[in-house]
């Protein structure tokens, strides 16, 4: 199928599932939510349905600017409401005067429960409090089972959606040119290293894009993919924006700060 060619062979399991999905909405009549995306699974959907004049589909991640969403496909005389996402925001205090958690500790957390990442959404954790966007068929499990991160007692309380707090982090934008569109190439230039090093911190298990270790330097990044860095934070590929006279891509990076 056409749609196998725009994407790489690993995201082609994803495209099956969300294929299957299509199909079956068409089939039963009946919406299909799905589980936290992130946003490459996010634009892998939105390109299969296209303009699929029998269905529609919408994502909430409960804010605006969630980066992680749930998705529903749906027949196309249904109206998709905020509530069919089916989101719960929990909130946690800890003393943050003698605590330090960040939000690794608290993801950890929740992995050691048996939580998959699936289940849950954006995470904030700030000024000794913590948010966390979760499927609703989870959270009395949550609330139940997670009592402790790190040395600190927590007792998780849903809370209105709207009360979400709004993380402090900022993404800082660069456009820059590089040689090509290999991990290593932009690792060396997001993160300002050597080559080598680069290269080093690849093949090390150190750099995962959307949220899976890759150990291949020649893998080929695309648009909306998110690169993390062990102890250097998160980036993303905004925009690759052309090739210049001298084959070298235009790229647009965002750097979390």
């Amino acid at each position: 199928m056409e749609i196998y060619q725009h994407f790489r062979k690993e995201e082609h399991p994803f495209i099956d599932q969300v294929l299957a999905w299509r199909d079956d909405v068409e089939m039963r009549y009946q919406r299909k939510l799905t589980d936290f995306l992130n946003p490459r699974e996010q634009l892998i959907l939105q390109t299969i349905m296209g303009n699929n004049p029998d269905l529609v589909y919408g994502f909430s991640g409960g804010a605006e600017g969630a980066e992680r969403k749930r998705a529903i496909i749906a027949p196309e005389y249904e109206i998709i409401e905020q509530d069919d996402f089916q989101l719960t925001l929990l909130e946690a205090t800890y003393a943050d005067k003698f605590i330090t958690l960040e939000h690794r500790d608290v993801l950890g957390a929740f992995m050691s429960l048996g939580v998959k990442r699936e289940k849950l959404g954006d995470l904030v954790v700030q000024d000794g409090v913590v948010h966390i966007v979760a499927g609703a068929e989870i959270s009395d499990f949550i609330k139940m089972n997670l009592t402790g991160i790190k040395k600190a007692n927590v007792d998780f309380i849903e809370k209105p959606m709207a009360e979400l707090m709004e993380s402090k982090e900022t993404w800082s934008t660069k456009e820059t040119t590089v040689s090509s569109l290999r991990l290593d190439v932009l690792t060396k230039e997001i993160y300002g290293m050597s080559r080598k090093k680069a290269r080093m911190h690849v093949e090390a298990g150190h750099v995962k894009v959307n949220h899976r270790v890759v150990e291949d330097t020649s893998f080929l990044l695309e648009e909306g993919d998110l690169i993390s860095l062990k102890g250097k934070g998160r980036s993303r590929l905004e925009e690759v924006r052309g090739q210049t006279k001298k084959d070298k891509f235009r790229v647009t990076t965002s750097t979390l700060n």
